[in-house]
């Protein structure tokens, strides 16, 4: 007897539909799996057998093969339980439901109760880009499947439900009554509000580099002294980030559904990510990977910021792998029987300290520093020139003086800072319509020289500058970029002069930073 139902894995971020084939022959009675299934699936045949038998059906005492084609594709998880289990009894006869055009997904516990799996979203976009318009599944997935438009769903809580026959509902019958199971649910975590930059007082020049990073998803680098705001700045940059357009929400939300981490299931993520791991982070922490591959913070931060404080902390190969992403917007990980991609496309923001204790060039009057000229150069050259020639804006933070707390205007708030933003995200909205750009910073080759135009003035400026501080063709074009963004907060249709020259300051940095250790003075 032969039989074939449809169930899907995961191939990085989107669902590959398996076909779950089933062969039931005369024989000594045993199961065997085969299509290059991994440990989780092979031992789905222990969990099957039992979720069958304390179900109230009859496990056939036959010969069993189950065939997981593309037998070429590695596949991994729990997932395929309830298929293999649905393919038995109806090969079997036992249930007389058309499981023909259905995607199943589920896993089983020994009982037969079904248990939610992660990834379910990219796994029912994936069949419905198919044509596949029926899915059965775990109760638990059923909300987060009801993102996904046009979809009829079976939810079930235990296999016993085959036995009286599915019924598929429309996503409207059942929006009802997810949404009021899941209000009731008191285990998601509230977000807490990352505050607003009006708390900070002073650091003018900063605010004004963080609303050109956000207004062009610029890389953003703070230097300065202990206790000037850094991190305080950099936790607040959530709030003046433009929302996520639909495409844009989906992507991230099925990134967080493969990693396990949606909080709330009943719709998609609408804010861009802040992703801040800590300096301890492994490779793998960072980029994804694994035995069974899981995106990683870069990933996790796609269409968002990742941060990372204390930049010169984090171990230095760690600090390494994020060349590729920051250049190819996307992390392949390659293993034995398959590679995987993950999209990576976030800004980088990051802070540090001018030197190990910290007062290295602080302002007069302030601690002084303690660092040997030697020590403050292996400090900064933890950091590679790669590395840190892919940053775009590398800003000052000097140590706020006292009549920034005393003065008596208002400091500049989220609000207003989110909609000088909103204008120029507005003009690049309409001068990339039509292209596959959204960001000033996503800028390359032909489009950059046909957007970017320099008057004689600003490219003499350019090349002075270029040969002056030493520069690379990268600075050189994401100096432009950057110019670019200016010019849009200011709702100018040209790079003017001045828009340059404030581009320009933001790289300076570049020849503080490569200096040798004897190029420091010492302090104190």
């Amino acid at each position: 007897m032969y039989g074939k139902v449809l169930s899907a894995c995961l191939q990085g971020i989107d669902g590959r539909i398996i076909e779950v084939e089933l062969d039931i022959s005369n024989g000594l009675p045993q199961m065997t799996i085969v299509g290059l299934p991994d440990s989780a699936i092979r031992e789905s045949i222990d969990r099957v057998r039992a979720a069958i038998k304390n179900s109230g059906f009859t496990f056939p005492m036959e010969r069993i093969t189950v065939n997981l084609a593309p037998a070429d594709l590695r596949k991994e998880g729990s997932a395929f339980d309830l298929a293999i289990a649905a393919a038995i009894l109806a090969t079997s006869g036992q249930i007389g439901t058309d499981l023909q055009n259905t995607l199943i997904v589920g896993e089983l516990s020994l009982d037969g109760t079904l248990r939610p799996v992660p990834g379910i979203l990219p796994m029912v976009s994936g069949a419905r880009q198919k044509g596949i318009n029926r899915v059965i599944l775990a109760r638990d997935n059923a909300e987060e499947a009801l993102l996904v438009d046009g979809m009829k769903l079976c939810p079930l809580e235990h296999l016993q439900e085959l036995r009286s026959g599915i019924v598929f509902h429309d996503m409207n019958d059942l929006k009802h009554d997810i949404s009021a199971s899941a209000g009731k649910e008191t285990g998601a975590p509230e977000e807490t509000s990352p505050g607003d930059y009006a708390d900070v007082r002073g650091q003018h020049q900063a605010k004004r580099a963080l609303t050109i990073a956000a207004a062009g998803m610029h890389n953003i680098l703070l230097i300065g002294p202990p206790g000037t705001g850094k991190t305080m700045l950099m936790r607040r940059l959530p709030t003046i980030l433009g929302d996520l357009s639909e495409q844009e929400a989906i992507e991230v939300t099925k990134i967080h559904s493969v990693a396990g981490l949606l909080i709330n299931r009943t719709q998609l993520i609408r804010q861009r990510p802040f992703r801040s791991p800590h300096h301890t982070i492994s490779v793998g922490g960072l980029i994804g990977g694994g035995t069974v591959p899981k995106p990683g913070e870069v990933s996790l931060a796609h269409h968002g910021v990742l941060f990372l404080d204390e930049l010169p902390e984090f171990a230095r190969n760690v600090l390494e792998v994020l060349r590729q992403p920051l250049e190819d917007r996307q992390v392949t990980i390659s293993r034995a029987k398959a590679v995987y991609t993950y999209p990576a496309h976030f800004m980088l923001a990051a802070s540090m300290n001018p030197c190990p204790c910290g007062y290295w060039g602080a302002a007069n009057g302030a601690r002084p520093c303690s660092c040997s000229p030697l020590k403050i150069g292996r400090y900064r050259t933890r950091i590679s020139g790669p590395l840190m020639d892919r940053i775009d804006m590398q800003v000052d933070v000097p140590a706020p003086d006292y009549s920034s707390f005393a003065a008596k205007e208002p400091p500049l708030s989220s609000t207003q800072m989110k909609k000088m933003v909103a204008r120029a995200l507005n003009i690049q909205k309409k001068r990339f319509a039509g292209l596959p750009l959204r960001f000033n910073s996503e800028l390359s080759g032909k489009l950059l020289r046909q957007f970017c135009r320099l008057k004689a003035d600003a490219e003499s400026m350019l090349q002075e500058s270029c040969h002056l501080l030493g520069l690379s063709a990268r600075a050189h074009d994401r100096i432009l970029k950057i110019a670019r963004t200016i010019a849009d907060l200011e709702e100018s249709p040209d790079i003017e002069l001045a828009h340059l020259a404030e581009a320009i300051r933001y790289r300076q940095l570049d020849r503080r930073l490569d200096l040798k250790p004897e190029g420091y003075p010492s302090r104190g």
